[in-house]
């Protein structure tokens, strides 16, 4: 019949229509899905290249040797490296015993070290105390030595981990020959403390999960009385802590800066922990995590140093006035 035809033609138009126009549709979409993966392919390694651009990357250096040093501590030794140039490294998260007080910053360090450890009336008085903690400072030091005997890998950024700011220093992780982390053996022995400045090993291992690690194995050290922790007075060790914590509170509180420090003269990104506890309110403690944060980001201006736990704004108005910010 006439009248079918023209049905079925047009049902067939209409067919071919719809066709056109689902091909049509599903072509969009595939090209704005394949559009989604080019741009999502493309800025994925952006965003993470500028999440990470603000820490400097580590470097694995094997075949590194101990340079024997009579200035050596088991924190921070001489190293000589496989381009035959010698630099002194120093631990990540470890700190052992000092025993080479030359002046009164390490006697106070000492002294701090003493308190953390809970020895400080250990004997008959003072000088015994700081005899015995020397005695476990010189015993960290050879313990590195027989660690060290073989060549190791350091792992470092080349980050500058000067203390007083003479002695150019670089932050490391060093390895020994049998894979054993140098900061875990001297915590795990009683040896160091779980204390400094801290940063990720590896995308899997963060800085928090770093010192975490550090101070297990330092409460394991205490309860099977390794090192140092074998002459701890357990009844008086809170209180000698607490009067730790005092005394550099009331030392932060009572430094103005205004006799040793001139107007813009400290750069955070780069100022050796030494002079930055020359700052007003800047303790040991908060030097250190100053230096820690370098390692996710640059300073641009005094409100940057509020992301560092303990330092509010009040402690960034009295620091500002001394505090500079290179463009380099």
């Amino acid at each position: 019949m006439p009248g079918e035809s023209r049905c079925a033609s047009q049902g067939l138009e209409t067919e071919a229509w719809i066709s056109s126009v689902s091909g049509l549709y599903w072509n969009n979409i595939g090209v704005f899905f394949e559009m989604k993966a080019i741009v999502f392919a493309v800025l994925v390694p952006i965003v993470v290249s500028a999440l990470t651009a603000t820490a400097k990357d580590l470097e694995v250096i094997p075949g590194c040797s101990l340079v024997h040093t009579d200035w050596a501590d088991g924190d921070s030794f001489s190293v000589k490296f496989p381009d035959g140039v010698e630099r002194t490294i120093r631990l990540y998260g470890a700190d052992c015993f000092e025993w080479h007080v030359t002046d009164s910053t390490d006697a106070r360090r000492l002294r701090a070290q003493r308190r953390y450890f809970g020895i400080s009336d250990y004997g008959a008085g003072s000088a015994e105390s700081i005899a015995k903690a020397k005695e476990i400072g010189a015993e960290a030091a050879l313990f590195v030595r027989k660690l060290l005997k073989s060549q190791f890998t350091v792992t470092t950024a080349f980050a500058d981990a000067r203390g007083d700011g003479k002695y150019k220093r670089y932050y490391g992780f060093v390895e020994t020959a049998d894979g054993i982390d140098l900061g875990d053996a001297l915590v795990e022995a009683g040896l160091a403390r779980a204390f400094g400045v801290y940063r990720a090993r590896s995308k899997t291992q963060s800085a928090e999960s770093y010192r975490e690690r550090l101070k297990d194995l330092e409460m394991r050290a205490a309860k099977l009385e390794k090192g140092g922790w074998k002459y701890t007075n357990w009844d008086s060790l809170p209180e000698e802590r607490k009067e730790e914590r005092d005394e550099e509170d009331s030392l932060a509180a009572a430094t103005d800066g205004a006799v040793e420090l001139e107007k813009k003269s400290i750069n955070p990104n780069t100022a050796p922990r030494d002079l930055l506890m020359k700052l007003p309110g800047i303790g040991e403690v908060s030097a250190n995590r100053i230096i820690e944060g370098r390692g996710k980001r640059k300073y641009a201006a005094a409100e940057d140093l509020e992301a560092i736990s303990g330092i509010g704004t009040k402690t960034i108005e009295r620091i500002r006035d001394y505090l500079i910010f290179t463009s380099d």
